[in-house]
């Protein structure tokens, strides 16, 4: 392999970008929900779906400082805050946004702060055109979407995470045209109706419009969506190679929970170091996404990123498939400002052109080369 990699490599365009990501390191990550608490209740959230929200945040701000040192004594330097509503726990926000690298996925109803976190990446969520998230996180009622346009307008921390349902993909060509002229970047993920309410968010109508639209927009607006069609295809379809999305493939689990003990054992990738903190910060559940939930429902767009990073090995049998790993954690490093966010997106249109699409992702399935191999040890 070691030969392999020299050989790409000679291609300055893909040194550059694996120096960069040498030169950051690997990442030590966790997720933690910050609050049980939240200001919106949208349907199919799987953090109210599961009752993650009985795990109460502690009040003692003592133990939460507690906390922030025990996970930079084990080494961690990365970490997705989510929750419940991060907006709500500022002050506890800063205490991370101090210590660690992180990433804030927000609703987007109250805006956080510039002063006191300007480098802070933050991902606000969006389900949808007005009409649609009004009805799936406004409860039928309030335009949640034009507030945080309102909010973050020109906010140059601020991605749109724009959840995709498979029956709205018209939507997305207005959507992402609102996001980009108020000045913000655009990733993409997958709505699963873990709920089961059907009709045009029924995940089981596939994605593939939906995959069709997202390649119009990265062609539309190279430099503003973070989210490659390599990753697009690999999340929307759950198959990496020969090997179908799953409990027995996913990466992002908590390796201390004894849930968790067979999966550890099966020989497949994970993160080592990885724990999903509930709002108690004591207890880990078993995924980035729940305790319990059907991984058939699944299209995290962040579990999947982790799925092909940790298979680098299955990635080097080409310089396109090198090159489809390489810019997937490329991509991962830059959202979440591990590496230098205004240089890195400057890259962004020539990483588009780079990465391989539906047709070329289609036929690697079909051949179902090569095997994967396992890289347990990993803390991509």
């Amino acid at each position: 392999m070691a030969g392999q990699l020299k050989e790409y490599l000679q291609d300055p365009f893909l040194n550059q970008m694996y120096s960069q990501i040498r030169q950051a390191g690997p990442l030590k990550s966790i997720l933690v929900d910050i609050t049980h608490v939240c200001n919106i209740r949208c349907q199919g959230c799987y953090f109210f779906a599961e009752e993650m929200d009985k795990n109460k945040a502690p009040q003692d701000e003592a133990e939460f400082d507690a906390f922030i040192e025990r996970e930079k004594a084990r080494g961690t330097n990365f970490v997705s805050v989510a929750g419940g509503e991060p907006s709500l726990m500022l002050n506890r926000v800063k205490k991370i946004y101090d210590n660690f690298w992180i990433m804030v996925v927000t609703n987007g109803l109250r805006r956080i702060p510039y002063e006191g976190f300007e480098n802070m990446p933050i991902a606000v969520s969006v389900w949808g055109d007005h009409d649609t998230d009004i009805a799936l996180r406004g409860s039928g009622k309030r335009d949640i979407f034009a507030r945080g346009l309102q909010n973050y307008k020109n906010d140059p921390r601020v991605l749109w995470y724009y959840t995709t349902t498979t029956g709205n993909a018209h939507q997305i060509e207005a959507v992402v045209e609102e996001c980009v002229a108020n000045g913000n970047y655009v990733l993409f993920n997958f709505y699963g109706d873990l709920s089961h309410q059907g009709g045009n968010i029924d995940h089981q109508r596939g994605f593939e419009e939906v995959r069709r639209q997202i390649n119009r927009m990265i062609e539309r607006y190279p430099d503003r969506i973070l989210l490659s069609s390599y990753i697009s295809q690999v999340v929307s379809s759950g198959r990496l190679y020969n090997e179908n999305w799953g409990y027995d493939v996913c990466c992002s689990i908590s390796a201390d929970n004894e849930i968790n003990r067979e999966r550890l054992q099966n020989g497949k990738s994970y993160n080592l170091h990885f724990r999903a903190y509930n709002p108690n910060l004591t207890s880990t559940r078993r995924c980035c996404i729940g305790e319990a939930r059907d991984c058939s429902t699944c299209y995290d767009v962040w579990a999947h990123f982790s799925w092909i990073m940790l298979n680098m090995k299955a990635h080097v049998n080409s310089k396109q498939e090198f090159t489809n790993w390489l810019t997937t954690i490329y991509l991962f490093y830059l959202i979440n400002r591990i590496i230098d966010f205004e240089a890195g997106v400057k890259l962004l249109p020539q990483i588009h052109q780079r990465v391989s699409g539906d047709s070329i992702a289609l036929e690697e399935f079909k051949m179902g080369l090569p095997v994967l191999l396992e890289q347990p040890a990993l803390n991509w």
